[in-house]
């Protein structure tokens, strides 16, 4: 089945950096367009970043613009979150999710927490 596994969330202080990962299974990922998504306390679940499926195109949400960069690597079936210069408002639960043939499956999120 479907299946999405993230990693490389933590805490870090502002202005610091992660890299998130998301190992997908179950799908033919070379094919499937992807995207993050986070969700903080209180808050709806927003769209951070989504990528085509060969990763020629992406897309960022304007509050991560210019500090988040998705992309993939369609030969280990990873796709990544690159994220720099990390504010407080960015703290969340992050996800990232795929619509394969038409089914969102999510992963079950990985937290960051940023905060001196």
């Amino acid at each position: 089945q479907v299946q999405l596994a993230e990693s490389g969330g933590g805490l870090v202080e502002p202005g610091g950096s992660l890299r998130l990962s998301c190992a997908a299974s179950g799908f033919t990922f070379s094919s499937a367009p992807m995207s993050w998504y986070r969700q903080a306390p209180g808050k709806e679940r927003e769209l951070v970043a989504h990528i085509s499926s060969d990763g020629g195109f992406t897309r960022h949400a304007d509050s991560v613009r210019g500090r988040f960069t998705i992309f993939r690597d369609n030969a280990k079936n990873l796709v990544y979150l690159q994220m720099n210069s990390l504010k407080p408002e960015d703290t969340a639960q992050y996800y990232c999710k795929t619509s394969w043939r038409g089914r969102d499956t999510w992963g079950q999120g990985t937290q960051v927490t940023v905060s001196s």
